[in-house]
């Protein structure tokens, strides 16, 4: 069996339709002109294999600041780290997910709450630690 040359392209502006709305021409291997792609059609497709080298997703890849939102956990500011915890977590189900823009809102909410719970359990911490070295001096 010996395979066709030629095959079906859509371009615009041709009046056959091929019954869902696109134009199409059939045209053989060496005569294909190259119709331009508008920003629509390029952000439905997959990504070619040079866009999806071990570098390019990490750096699209939005941060959840996990390992900063756990360490805040052993901050005597309850609420405020386990607040910034959840609102980590949440980030990292949104990137999994593919919402690159939620996850990367929810992971700069994560990463101010954690750092607020560090700064808070540090001053309270050092506040409690010379408290009690003033109480137990007496002159």
């Amino acid at each position: 069996l010996r395979g066709s040359k030629s095959f079906t392209a859509a371009l615009p502006g041709e009046a056959e339709r091929n019954g869902h709305g696109l134009a199409y021409k059939s045209v053989s291997v060496g005569h294909l002109e190259a119709a331009p792609l508008s920003p629509s059609r390029l952000s439905l497709g997959r990504a070619s294999s040079t866009a999806t080298s071990t570098a390019a997703p990490e750096q699209g890849r939005p941060r959840d600041y996990l390992v900063l939102a756990i360490f805040s956990c052993f901050c005597p500011v309850w609420p405020i780290n386990v607040v910034a915890l959840v609102f980590s977590i949440m980030s990292r189900n949104s990137g999994q997910q593919g919402d690159t823009d939620g996850a990367r809102r929810l992971g700069r909410m994560a990463r101010l709450l954690s750092i607020v719970s560090i700064v808070l359990g540090t001053i309270i911490i050092v506040l409690y630690i010379s408290l009690s070295i003033r109480g137990n001096i007496s002159f």
